[in-house]
C-alpha cells in the first residue's frame, strides 16, 4: 500500500472501551501526518460542498508514500461499526492503558469484535491511549499488561502500538505504509465504490425520481457499466454512464494550496451501458398460468389408463388423494401374531378403516362421503391458535405498552423452554377432530429414506423464484466472467483503482436525501452484482445464536441480515443441518450453542457472503442476535415440520394395549390407523381399532410394553420461509 500508485487506504478507528477516545486517537494521527507539510509535502485534500461544508478527508503523507481515508465510529454504535468495517482496508482497535482486562476490552467492545470477526477482519492493529497518566514507575508493568491483554483479543499476529507520543504515531504510519494488506474474500470478489461525494439530480418531469450521482475509487476488482449496483440498505440499480476522472488527490501535486477547496477532477472518459449486454435488472420471476395445465387424453389414451388400472387393487382414498400422497400410508398386517413380518409388496394399506361403512364404487367414495372428505379441508392456521404466528407478530405491533410486551417476552421464554423439554409435542386439541386440525400433516415411516417430492404442492411464492438446475457450475461461470471483466475483455469496464463517478438512475428522492444527510457519518457503498445477484430465491444460512442474546428468537421473527454488502428485513425458518439426507426437521426456535440453518427468501447471492443478524429489541434499539454465513441458494431444500402426538397406556397385556388421551373421538382413531406408533422406550406398534367413544384405542406393540411408557406417532408437513414485504 505504500506505492503512488495504490489506492488510499481506508482507516477505521474503532473504540473497544468507553475510557478511549476515538477522536483524540484521530486527531493526533491528522497531526502527525501534518507536521511536515513544508518539509516532505504531507497534508491533505478535502472534498467540499457548494456550501463550504467538509465532507470526506483525504490525507497524503509524501514521506512514507501514503494515502489515507480515515472513518471515524462512535462507541457502542455496532451497526455503524459495522458498516464501516464493510469498507475499510484496516481497523485501529483503540483503548486505554490499564492492567485490568475488563476495562481494556469492556463488554460493549467484546461484543463488538465478535461481530466484526463474523463478518470477516481486514487488517487490524491495536492503539492504547493514556500511557502517559500512568506514574512513571508502573509504566512499565501497565505497557507490558495492556500489550499482552489487548493482543490476545485481537486476530494472532495483530501490531500493538501506544499513541500518545509523535514517535508512536510515526511507528503506525510506517506500518500502514510498509503492510500488505489483505480484505476479506467476500469483498475481493465484488467491486465496489465506497462514495467520497455524493450528488443527487432530480428529473424535471418526474420529482419524486432522480440520479444519484457516487464518486470515489473502484475497489475489489474492475467495475463494468453494464453490470446492476447494489446501494447499500436502498436496492438494486442499472448504471445510466460511469464517468472515469481524473485522481483528485495524486501525490505528484503542487503541495500549495493543499488545504484549499479543490476544483471538480477533470473528466477522462465517458462509458455507457450496451443494451446488448447490460444485465437487465430482473428480481422477480413472471410465472406462467398455463404452465401447469393439460390437454384432454385420447380415447386410445383414456383405454390404455383403464386397462392398466384394472391390474391395480381397488382402494377406497379420499377425494383429492393422489398415488404419491396414497404411497405415505403405511400397510396394516391383520395377523397380530406376525406383526414383524409384513410382506415387502403388501406396504400399502387399505383405507377402508378411514370412513366406517363406506361402500366401495369402482375404487372411489360415494357423494356423500366425498362431501365428508371435503368438509375436512379446512384451514389449518385459522383453527387454532396454539400454532399461529399472531402471537409471534406481537412483539412488533405497533402501540404495545411496555408492559404488553414484557408479557409476550415472558411467553416466548415459557414457551423455549416447553420445546426444549418436550420437542414437538403438542396437545390433541378437544374442540376440534384431530382429522381436521392435522390434515395438511402426514406420517413419514423414515424421515431419512422416505421419499418426499420438493416440487409438489408448493405456494404461490415458489412461481417467483429462481432457481438452478447446477448451481456449483453456474458459480463457476459467473466469477469466470467476472475475471475476464478483470482482464478487459469487455467493453466498458473501469480497472481497479480508477477513480471515476458513477451515475445511478432511478433513485426515490426520499433515498437520496437519506444518503446525503448520513453520508459522512454512515458510508455510502455502491456493490457490483454479478450475475444473477438481482433475482429472488431461496437462501439458506448457517446461522448460531450470539452468546450475548438471551431472549428466545423464533422462527419468523422479524430479524435484520447483514449479508455482505446487503441488508434486509426478513422472517426466517430454522431447520436442522443433518448431512446425508434431503428432508430438515424445523426448529421453532433458534437453539443457542450449536449451528442452524435459516432459510429465508432474498436476492440470489454467491458464497462466501458472512452473515450478521440483529433483532429489534426496542423503539429503534437493535441487538446483535446471530452470525453465520450463506450455505446454499436453493428452493427445493425440503424442511419438515413435526408434530408428535403422545397418548399413556391405560391396560396393557404384553404386547396389547389400550391407549387414551392421544384421540377424543373414534373417527379419529380410524382416521390415524395407518400411522406408525412408537414409544419413548423404544417400542414400535400399530393402532387395532377404537375402543368406546372418547377415543381409547388398542394398539399391539413389537415388545412387551411397559406401564410407564408413553406411546406417541409423529406427523410432518413441510413448511416455507415468509415472503418479504420489501425485496430491497
Amino acid at each position: 500500500m505504500g506505492q503512488e500508485s495504490s489506492l488510499p487506504l481506508v482507516l477505521a478507528f474503532i473504540a473497544v472501551s468507553s475510557r478511549s477516545n476515538v477522536k483524540t486517537a484521530k486527531a493526533m494521527l491528522v497531526e502527525q501526518i501534518n507536521t511536515s507539510v513544508s518539509s516532505f509535502g504531507s497534508g491533505m485534500d478535502i472534498e467540499y460542498t457548494n456550501s463550504g461544508e467538509v465532507l470526506i478527508e483525504n490525507h497524503l503523507c509524501h514521506r512514507h508514500k501514503l494515502r489515507l481515508t480515515v472513518i471515524e465510529t462512535n462507541y457502542g454504535d455496532l451497526e455503524g461499526c459495522l458498516m464501516a468495517a464493510k469498507v475499510a482496508d484496516a481497523i485501529a482497535f483503540v483503548t486505554a492503558a490499564t492492567s485490568e482486562k475488563d476495562h481494556l476490552i469492556d463488554t460493549d467492545g467484546k461484543l463488538c469484535l465478535s461481530m466484526l470477526r463474523a463478518q470477516g477482519l481486514p487488517t487490524v492493529f491495536g492503539l492504547i491511549q493514556d500511557l502517559v497518566d500512568v506514574p512513571i514507575k508502573k509504566r512499565s508493568d501497565i505497557k507490558k499488561a495492556s500489550s499482552s491483554i489487548f493482543g490476545g483479543e485481537l486476530p494472532e499476529g495483530s501490531k500493538i502500538f501506544f499513541a500518545d507520543r509523535a514517535e508512536d504515531l510515526e511507528q503506525v504510519l510506517r506500518f500502514l505504509s510498509n503492510h500488505r494488506f489483505m480484505n476479506p474474500q467476500w469483498r475481493s470478489t465484488r467491486p465496489y465504490v465506497y462514495a467520497q461525494k455524493v450528488e443527487f439530480e432530480p428529473m424535471v418531469q418526474e420529482s419524486e425520481c432522480g440520479t444519484l450521482l457516487l464518486s470515489g475509487y473502484v475497489r475489489g476488482r474492475a467495475l463494468s457499466v453494464n453490470q446492476l449496483v447494489h446501494l447499500t440498505g436502498v436496492g438494486d440499480y442499472q448504471v445510466k454512464q460511469i464517468d472515469i476522472l481524473e485522481d483528485p488527490s495524486p501525490f505528484r501535486r503542487d503541495h500549495k494550496g493543499m488545504n484549499e477547496a479543490p476544483m471538480d477532477s477533470e473528466k477522462v472518459d465517458t462509458l455507457h451501458p450496451d443494451p446488448a449486454f447490460q444485465e437487465p435488472l430482473i428480481v422477480e420471476n413472471v410465472p406462467d398460468p398455463l404452465a401447469g395445465e393439460q390437454t384432454w387424453p385420447t380415447e386410445e389414451e383414456l383405454a390404455k389408463a383403464e386397462e392398466k388400472q384394472k391390474k391395480f387393487k381397488k382402494r377406497l382414498l379420499p377425494k383429492g388423494t393422489s398415488e404419491y400422497q396414497a404411497a405415505w400410508i403405511v400397510d396394516e398386517n391383520n395377523d397380530d401374531e406376525d406383526y414383524g413380518e409384513e410382506r415387502a409388496d403388501d406396504k400399502m394399506e387399505d383405507m377402508d378403516s378411514l370412513m366406517p361403512g363406506a361402500e366401495e364404487e369402482d375404487g372411489v367414495l360415494s357423494e356423500d362421503q366425498n362431501a365428508r372428505c371435503e368438509d375436512l379441508v379446512l384451514d389449518e392456521e385459522a383453527s387454532t391458535s396454539g400454532e399461529s404466528d399472531n402471537q409471534s407478530e406481537m412483539m412488533v405491533e405497533e402501540g404495545l405498552t411496555a408492559e404488553s410486551m414484557q408479557a409476550e417476552l415472558e411467553r416466548l421464554k415459557a414457551a423455549h423452554a416447553a420445546d426444549a423439554e418436550f420437542p414437538d409435542e403438542i396437545d390433541t386439541p378437544m374442540d376440534v377432530p384431530a382429522r381436521q386440525r392435522f390434515m395438511k400433516y402426514r406420517g413419514l415411516k423414515s424421515l431419512r429414506t422416505s421419499a418426499w417430492d420438493a416440487k409438489e404442492s408448493l405456494p404461490q411464492e415458489y412461481s417467483r423464484v429462481f432457481s438452478f438446475e447446477n448451481f456449483t457450475r453456474t458459480q463457476k461461470t459467473v466469477f469466470t466472467r467476472a475475471a475476464e471483466v478483470d482482464a478487459g475483455q469487455f467493453k466498458g469496464s473501469v480497472c481497479l483503482g480508477a477513480y471515476v463517478k458513477v451515475h445511478i438512475s432511478g433513485i426515490s428522492a426520499i433515498s437520496a436525501m437519506k444518503l446525503l444527510k448520513n453520508y459522512t457519518q454512515v458510508p455510502v457503498i455502491a456493490c457490483g452484482l454479478l450475475q444473477h445477484e438481482s433475482k429472488m430465491s431461496v437462501l439458506h444460512f448457517s446461522i448460531k445464536k450470539h452468546e450475548s442474546f438471551s431472549e428466545p428468537i423464533r422462527s419468523k421473527d422479524p430479524l435484520i441480515f447483514h449479508a455482505g454488502f446487503r441488508i434486509f428485513k426478513t422472517r426466517p425458518i430454522f431447520s436442522t443441518d443433518d448431512i446425508n439426507m434431503d428432508k430438515h426437521k424445523l426448529e421453532r426456535f433458534l437453539q443457542p450453542g450449536r449451528f442452524s440453518v435459516a432459510s429465508v427468501f432474498a436476492p440470489i447471492c454467491f458464497p462466501p457472503i458472512p452473515l450478521v443478524v440483529f433483532k429489534d429489541v426496542g423503539i429503534g434499539e437493535l441487538a446483535l442476535a446471530a452470525s453465520g454465513s450463506l450455505k446454499s441458494v436453493d428452493p427445493d431444500r425440503i424442511i419438515l415440520k413435526k408434530i408428535v402426538l403422545s397418548g399413556y397406556p391405560l391396560r396393557v397385556q404384553k404386547q396389547r394395549a389400550v391407549v387414551r388421551f392421544m384421540f377424543h373421538n373414534p373417527e379419529d382413531v380410524r382416521w390415524f390407523k395407518p400411522l406408525e406408533l412408537w414409544t419413548k422406550y423404544g417400542r414400535r406398534g400399530r393402532i387395532k381399532e377404537p375402543v368406546g367413544t372418547h377415543g381409547a384405542m388398542k394398539c399391539i406393540f413389537d415388545g412387551v410394553l411397559q406401564q410407564r411408557d408413553a406411546v406417541c406417532v409423529s406427523l410432518y408437513k413441510r413448511v416455507y420461509p415468509k415472503w418479504p414485504e420489501l425485496t430491497s
